[in-house]
């Protein structure tokens, strides 16, 4: 049975609302996860914007990890950047802002909706030997390399003015 990837705040191809984005209240959302693989060590999670205008690279927007392995689910707000309403242990990476924790969606004004796909990674280690410091691409190849299992919720995203 494939991992699942609920949120109590959008379905799977719903548009998000303004809460969510970087320069207005900039949250997190709540995430909840079933039907985990036999093995898991802990998740890691990650919310990435394959539309951004970057030349294909897209623009991550969040990455967490070592969340622990009896975790089902994370708080609505628990991206922040202190890192306060994660578990105990969870890194969070610099997003492609430079900033640690989440960072909302900032598409351009006017550009069509964007997707953000939020991830949740089942994974065979406790804690990946990712540097605290570790770009995200690099931590998605060391992520990929212990996934035993993931699942994705996409939401949409446009911005109408500053």
């Amino acid at each position: 049975m494939n991992m699942i990837l609920t949120s109590p705040e959008f379905k799977d191809g719903a548009t998000l609302d303004s809460s969510y984005q970087a320069d207005r209240d900039n949250v997190s959302p709540a995430l909840a996860w079933d039907n985990v693989p036999a093995g898991t060590k802990s998740f890691a999670v990650a919310m990435h914007d394959p539309d951004a205008p970057t030349g294909g690279a897209g623009w991550w927007h969040w990455l967490a990890f070592g969340i622990p392995a009896e975790a089902r689910s994370l708080p609505r707000n628990a991206g922040e950047a202190s890192g306060s309403l994660m578990p105990a242990g969870v890194v969070q990476l610099f997003n492609d802002r430079g900033t640690r924790g989440y960072m909302g969606c900032l598409p351009p004004v006017g550009d069509p909706a964007h997707r953000y796909i939020f991830t949740v990674y089942a994974l065979s280690a406790e804690l990946p030997e990712i540097p605290a410091d570790a770009r995200t691409s690099m931590a998605g190849f060391i992520i990929n390399a212990h996934c035993l299992g993931k699942a994705s919720l996409t939401a949409y995203y446009a911005r109408h003015t500053e």
